[in-house]
């Protein structure tokens, strides 16, 4: 395997392993609040456990994406688009949360993160649009 391949599959798996480790994240900080109760009707758990999997779904598409990348053997040009896709995976995932979760604290930073990216995609896009 030459030295770019090899730069290549770990910049794929360090992508990766920050996905998966901020699902973790998001998995940990959820409050015992948010859980459901023995007084939870089933279809509110219905729908929270339907929510749970469109989240799991969305973090899969994401990482499929990355993983079928055609890379380009430019490392920052590969970086970039990687990065811009993970990116846009957070911000997918933040909008989710904004729109169902349940916790004041974990939509507050979920705003923040949708702040956040949509800067650094737009930094990524004005990038590779010079380095076309």
């Amino acid at each position: 395997m030459n030295k770019m391949n090899v730069l290549n599959n770990t910049l794929i798996n360090s992508i990766v392993a920050a996905a998966f480790g901020l699902m973790s994240l998001t998995a940990q900080a959820e409050s015992p609040s948010a859980m459901p109760t023995a007084n939870t009707s089933h279809s509110s758990m219905q729908q929270a456990s339907s929510e749970s999997h469109d989240m799991k779904k969305l973090m899969t598409k994401g990482m499929d994406s990355m993983q079928t990348m055609q890379m380009s053997g430019d490392m920052d040009k590969d970086f970039a688009m990687m990065m811009k896709m993970h990116h846009q995976q957070a911000l997918d995932m933040a909008k989710m949360e904004i729109a169902h979760g349940k916790s004041p604290e974990m939509k507050a930073m979920a705003k923040k993160i949708v702040a956040a990216q949509k800067k650094e995609i737009a930094q990524f896009d004005k990038w590779l649009a010079k380095h076309q």
